[in-house]
């Protein structure tokens, strides 16, 4: 969780890894056989469970955990018949017929079945039946239902799916064509994921959410799927000491649960940090960035010609601590530290080599021998942090490799301009160029980059701009070769928000540029950053943290004083705004129906810095970068 002081505190990411590491020892805390080695396995899961594992837990840890194999469900798999599988998979029809099929093929020794999310009545029949048919009762040693079905990406965030995710999109949710049958499947899937996600933090939440919106129907179903579970007292999975109950202290947590809708330009807006930059413009997905690398010029028969792109993937991870330190710092910030990293890491490589050099003396004087057994010490030393430099060096590396193919974007989109330029129409500071100028200016971004810049103008200001204002500005954009589809849905977007309330606003102070870093500047560094502004960034909370400082805070405001209160544990579900609760909130749950994305949950970040003792975790239905929402925006304008 994002710490303030109470650091014992266990994060959802240590919580969910626990729970993940206890399935894979058969559901026990700690196998081992009489060598005292893990008991050797193989994994089987669907590509649900592959998503929830692959950004907690790594191949070589697996293996310690005495997983020989990880399959998928679906591939053709040989018999393994002197080891037991543990399976781990949604349970849905086509998966429980293929566990079926394994049972009478007899693949493994025994059987271990977790459910991601809980199996209904009917489909446990239908896995005892097939083992009765094919006498392998016996060996289906356990069936578990996990409740794990979320994907935790940080120690304080977390999403509800990466699989078959535009199921519960924001386009499905906002599509003017759904049915209520369809709207009651989608807010069933992100009620069971959320409900998923509780029990694993082992806590019953009080619940707030804004009126007429996405986020109230998932708050009456939340509240109603909780309660339930609370009243059936000999099976609730609330009672007894869940994974370490310590936490929650006296205090329950508070679940905000807000509409994307609320705030539409914040997806769209061009960002600053480092971990929000990636995500903007590389391939990055579950805590991995995939690259496209060029490697210099190749000499054939036929010519000099530029090598093959590599494909090369790096993982983000907490483990990696230069990614921790600096994955919420502004980018200028990040090149300057990666530069700094290399001129220490070449000192300590120098050293090394000096002392190598030095090892390798002639002669017999006596000098030359007591230098060496002074220096035999300092080389002990050194080689012995050889596998430290090594790890130093491979995070410096694959950091300079993020970082050029990010600032190869900036220079090439002048992203710094679009970042400062969307921040003054953010906090409606007065404009040094026309909106118009940058439109029309051939060298600054692609026609995506241009078409978010005006969708956060239209979004964030307050006049509807004239209908002869409106054709100019969508000639412009159509001559810079953009997709007017996502402005059509902006537009109607807009006259139904301003039925509803008129739009929040982001604060009223923006980036100032500061005079350019002369160390990164310097022509000897890997980033010259010539013609990049480096802007800082001032704090300023985005509308999902200040609704979230407002009941955490208990502040009376009005724009959440008509937030809806839900407190599953009330024996009457009497539904009021009016919280029995007085006092503010210690740890809170912020989760986005609807989509989420960096730049909001890097703002959560910092502001609860401020706060000692208290944590936040930032959720959402989706994690989306500016494009793939762009994406959905067209295909609902289309309509």
């Amino acid at each position: 969780m994002v710490r303030g002081k109470m650091a014992a505190a266990a994060s959802i990411r240590e919580r969910q890894t626990v729970a993940l590491k206890r399935m894979l020892n058969f559901n026990v805390p700690h196998v081992k056989n009489s060598t005292g080695e893990p008991v050797w396995k193989v994994l089987i899961y669907d590509r649900f469970g592959q998503d929830i594992i692959s950004p907690l837990l790594s191949v070589k840890e697996l293996r310690d955990m005495g997983i020989t194999l990880h399959l998928l469900l679906h591939s053709d798999r040989d018999p393994i018949p002197d080891v037991p599988a543990v399976y781990f998979v949604m349970p849905t029809e086509e998966n429980i017929d293929r566990m079926c099929q394994d049972l009478r093929n007899q693949l493994y020794e025994s059987y271990y079945l977790n459910f991601i999310s809980a199996i209904s009545r009917s489909k446990l029949e239908d896995i005892a039946n097939a083992a009765l048919a094919a006498s392998a009762v016996t060996q289906v040693a356990k069936v578990f239902d996990q409740y794990l079905n979320f994907i935790t990406l940080e120690d304080d965030m977390f999403v509800l799916c990466n699989q078959n995710k535009e199921l519960i999109s924001y386009r499905a949710i906002n599509r003017p064509d759904i049915t209520d049958t369809e709207m009651e499947t989608v807010m069933d899937t992100i009620v069971d994921s959320l409900f998923c996600f509780f029990v694993t933090l082992g806590a019953v939440p009080i619940i707030r959410c804004s009126r007429g919106t996405a986020a109230e129907m998932v708050a009456v179903k939340l509240d109603k799927k909780l309660r339930e579970n609370l009243r059936d007292a000999r099976n609730s999975l609330f009672t007894g000491d869940t994974l370490g109950a310590g936490q929650f202290s006296f205090q329950r947590p508070l679940l905000v649960l807000v509409d994307r809708n609320i705030d539409l330009a914040t997806p769209l807006h061009h960002t600053w940090t480092y971990q929000a930059l990636v995500h903007d413009v590389l391939d990055f997905h579950l805590n991995r960035v995939n690259l496209e690398e060029s490697s210099g010029v190749e000499n054939s028969p036929a010519g000099a010609r530029p090598k093959r792109k590599s494909k090369k993937s790096y993982d983000l991870t907490p483990v990696d601590k230069f990614w921790q330190k600096h994955k919420g710092s502004p980018f200028p910030e990040v090149a300057e530290s990666v530069q700094q990293e290399l001129e220490s890491y070449r000192a300590q490589e120098d050293e090394v080599k000096r002392l190598k050099s030095i090892m390798g003396l002639e002669g017999e004087d006596e000098g030359a021998i007591s230098m060496l057994s002074d220096n035999t010490a300092k080389l002990t030393s050194a080689v012995s942090s050889l596998p430290e430099l090594l790890e130093k060096k491979r995070l410096i590396d694959l950091h300079t490799n993020v970082a050029t193919a990010v600032l190869e974007h900036i220079k090439a989109r002048k992203l710094d301009v679009y970042f400062e330029y969307e921040e003054k129409i953010m906090s409606k500071t007065t404009l040094d160029k026309s909106l118009l100028d940058i439109i029309s200016d051939p060298d600054a971004g692609t026609p995506e980059d241009k078409m978010r810049l005006f969708l956060i103008y239209y979004i964030s200001t307050q006049q509807v701009p004239s209908e002869a204002d409106l054709e100019q500005y969508k000639k412009a954009l159509t001559d810079a070769g953009c997709n007017l589809t996502p402005l059509q849905y902006i537009k109607q977007w807009k006259a139904f928000a301003k039925m509803a309330s008129a739009p929040t606003s982001y604060g009223s102070t923006t980036a100032k540029p500061m005079g350019l870093l002369s160390r990164v500047m310097n022509t000897g560094s890997q980033f010259v950053m010539e013609g990049v502004k480096n802007l800082v960034l001032k704090q300023q909370n985005l509308p999902v943290t200040r609704i979230l400082d407002n009941l955490m805070e208990m502040k009376s405001n009005p724009e959440t004083d008509d937030y809806r209160y839900f407190d599953p544990k009330m024996l009457r579900g009497n539904d009021s705004s009016v919280p029995r609760n007085k006092n503010p909130f210690q740890e809170a749950i912020v989760f986005v129906v609807g989509g989420g994305n960096y730049i909001e949950y890097q703002n959560l970040v910092d502001y609860i810095k401020g706060k000692q003792g208290k944590h936040i975790l930032y959720g959402c239905s989706e994690l989306f970068n500016a494009t793939q929402f762009i994406k959905q925006l067209s295909q609902l304008g289309q309509k």
